[in-house]
């Protein structure tokens, strides 16, 4: 019975032992794989080309992140998208038959004038806007030399101008005399040469429109057909030489360009006008130097000084009162 036991308690001991010995192995198995990757990460990688990627890369341009395109901000809490979209209101039919009483005028605009300033402000002047369109192919500039057969006063858009002789003629009156020598320093003759234009110079504009009573409406009313910068050329010998247009744009054309050009106002950044709408509503002043007669005169023909301020003054007030005359009370 003894020695059953003792066989027994043997037996138990050797399991033991067995079951010691067995996770022993496994940690030295793990300990022995730990050892090989530490030898591993300790022996240094072997060296690459020269012209490899990794090689060329730098830390700044590896760090890099790529640039958001340019957005320029909005200059202003709001955006004006009237003035750029709007469009024209057409003037109301008008028929031969319709017309009762009609006078054609000539009046000039001086920017110089208080009323008038806003046509020529730096920031956007009237003479830049038709200039630009006009280099745009967007208007036509005219010819205004009189004495041509089909168009006597040179008024009538019978020859239109490219983009580059209408600029000459504006900066064609600030042209200089130039002095030729010969090799031996003589002189031989003198020639024109036309300076740079200057937009601070166009310091008039005249209007050519016709005034029509309309008796299917009613109404009395202005209706501009043509508009032109003048300049003012110099004169043989320093002689005194009165403004002359330098190019006539058609009114009726150029209205649509005229409308997306909102016009520089002293009194408020809002005022949401254009240049159609300061010709359509009549926001300048101006005086006659011309309307339509049997013997073609100007004003300046028959009256000298002060009295062509009086003669248009007169020409003013009798259409007002041949308007007036139509009513009885």
């Amino acid at each position: 019975m003894k020695k059953r036991i003792l066989i027994v308690l043997l037996c138990i001991a050797c399991i033991g032992a067995y079951a010691q010995k067995k996770p022993a192995k496994k940690s030295t198995r793990k300990s022995t794989g730990t050892s090989a990757a530490a030898k591993r990460r300790a022996t240094p990688p072997p060296p690459q080309p020269p012209n490899t990627v990794a090689s060329q890369a730098t830390p700044d341009t590896a760090n890099k992140k790529p640039m958001k395109p340019f957005e320029r901000p909005l200059d202003g809490y709001y955006k004006k998208n009237n003035i750029l979209s709007a469009k024209v209101t057409p003037y109301p039919n008008l028929r031969e038959s319709d017309v009762a009483f009609a006078k054609r005028v000539w009046r000039e605009i001086d920017v110089r004038d208080k009323m008038n300033t806003y046509l020529a402000s730096p920031k956007r002047r009237l003479i830049d806007v038709l200039l630009d369109a006009i280099t745009a192919g967007e208007l036509t500039a005219y010819d205004p030399t009189p004495g041509k057969k089909d168009d006597v006063n040179g008024d009538s858009f019978s020859t239109p101008l490219s983009g580059s002789q209408a600029k000459g003629r504006l900066s064609g009156a600030d042209s200089s005399v130039v002095k030729k020598f010969d090799a031996n320093g003589n002189e031989i003759g003198s020639t024109m040469v036309a300076s740079e234009f200057n937009p601070d110079s166009v310091l008039k504009y005249r209007i050519k429109e016709d005034w029509v009573f309309d008796r299917q409406r009613s109404i009395f009313e202005p209706r501009i057909i043509g508009i032109a910068p003048l300049v003012k050329p110099k004169g043989v010998g320093g002689a005194d030489v009165d403004y002359q247009p330098a190019f006539w744009i058609y009114f009726p054309e150029a209205r649509q360009v005229l409308a997306t050009k909102e016009v520089v106002s002293r009194a408020s950044d809002a005022t949401g006008l254009s240049f159609d709408d300061v010709f359509m509503k009549r926001i300048f002043a101006s005086y006659i130097v011309k309307q339509s007669n049997d013997k073609d005169e100007r004003v300046k023909d028959y009256a000298q000084g002060i009295d062509k301020l009086y003669e248009s003054e007169r020409i003013k007030k009798s259409l007002m009162d041949w308007e007036l005359n139509l009513w009885q009370y």
